[in-house]
């Protein structure tokens, strides 16, 4: 997932400690809230939302369908301002690559019965989405954090796996900046390299012409 540049989340700033938006940053996305809903029932429906994300992130039809399902765990049809402003600090926290604990977050919307536990079966292309990593990945992560081996996980256990999972991608994550500064490195020394060795050429070429000069 990423968020399109110039939308209006662009411009929210999540704080890395708490992962929470500040208290201005609030009464704008209130606000923001209330703009888009323009039925003015302090809600928003399957269309407002789908818009909405369409606007802000890379997110296709059928996976912002899923996000509203998700969220909409009374199956009402429609979401508030907490679960709107629980995504966007989500959205923010994913585009930022803050190693926070999502299960704070995640628990709740993924299953409305916090005492059930995380199906995997049910809620695997959910989670799949918002950690935005791959599927047979997901399944082995899942499987190794599911301890009592009832194929879900309880609250501890989603806890261990967010934190490892976003911990793993941050690990990821420097491993490609660190190459790709070695790129850079490699390419900035085989520049300089072609270009000593074009000053050499240079420099025999213009001492052979100034001693052929002189012989005449």
């Amino acid at each position: 997932m990423k968020l399109k540049q110039g939308s209006f989340l662009w411009y929210l700033y999540l704080d890395k400690l708490y992962c929470l938006l500040s208290v201005r940053n609030v009464k704008v996305l209130v606000e923001y809230f209330h703009l888009l809903d323009v039925h003015h029932n302090n809600t928003l429906n399957d269309v407002l939302f789908y818009h909405f994300l369409h606007h802000v992130t890379n997110w296709k039809r059928r996976q912002i369908m899923i996000v509203f399902n998700m969220l909409d765990w009374n199956a009402m049809g429609e979401i508030g301002f907490d679960q709107f402003y629980m995504l966007v600090c989500i959205l923010l926290a994913q585009q930022v690559s803050n190693k926070i604990d999502h299960s704070r977050w995640l628990k709740f919307p993924l299953n409305a019965d916090a005492e059930a536990g995380l199906n995997w079966c049910r809620q695997l292309p959910h989670v799949q989405l918002l950690f935005n990593i791959k599927k047979q990945e997901l399944k082995e992560l899942y499987h190794d954090f599911d301890i009592t081996g009832d194929r879900r996980l309880n609250y501890k256990e989603f806890k261990l796996f967010t934190i490892f999972t976003m911990d793993k991608y941050q690990e990821r994550q420097k491993a490609e900046k660190e190459n790709e500064e070695k790129r850079k490195k490699e390419k900035k020394a085989l520049l300089k390299k072609k270009t000593q060795h074009q000053v050499n050429v240079s420099s025999k070429q213009s001492s052979f012409t100034s001693r052929s000069e002189s012989r005449m």
